[in-house]
């Protein structure tokens, strides 16, 4: 009937964004970080929370001892960028993967690889991070 043809019209728009969305392809990768980035000012980061810089794909966090630690922030699961942090919980948009920002641990699947631990010093009162040699 024509209702059917005309939902059926309605609703495929929908599904197809769905699909694209959870697609993980190439063109959803983020490349890791190749080398020194300036990140913003240390005193951006309060002890015990966590800044996720979506430009460079890297999360920091302060321990409560004041210690700095950063983790490059592409998801080990599909290479998606992951571009939202809920307090130090970091969540990865394409599969729903968790990690915790101040340890780069595993807290949700699929995802089952650490989140790779980057080199963060502070030059100036500026962090710059980098990739572990």
């Amino acid at each position: 009937s024509r209702r059917v043809v005309l939902r059926g019209a309605v609703l495929a728009p929908v599904a197809g964004v769905g699909v694209s969305g959870c697609k993980g392809g190439a063109d959803d990768r983020s490349a890791p970080l190749s080398g020194p980035v300036e990140l913003g000012p240390e005193s951006e980061i309060a002890e015990g929370g966590a800044k996720l810089y979506r430009d460079h794909n890297v999360v920091v966090s302060r321990t409560g001892d004041g210690t700095l630690k950063a983790y490059d922030t592409v998801c080990t699961h599909a290479g998606c960028p992951i571009n939202k942090l809920d307090g130090t919980k970091l969540i990865c948009p394409c599969h729903g993967s968790e990690f915790d920002a101040t340890t780069g641990k595993v807290l949700r699947e699929p995802a089952v690889a650490p989140l790779q631990p980057l080199v963060v010093e502070v030059e100036n009162g500026t962090m710059i991070a980098r990739p572990q040699t």
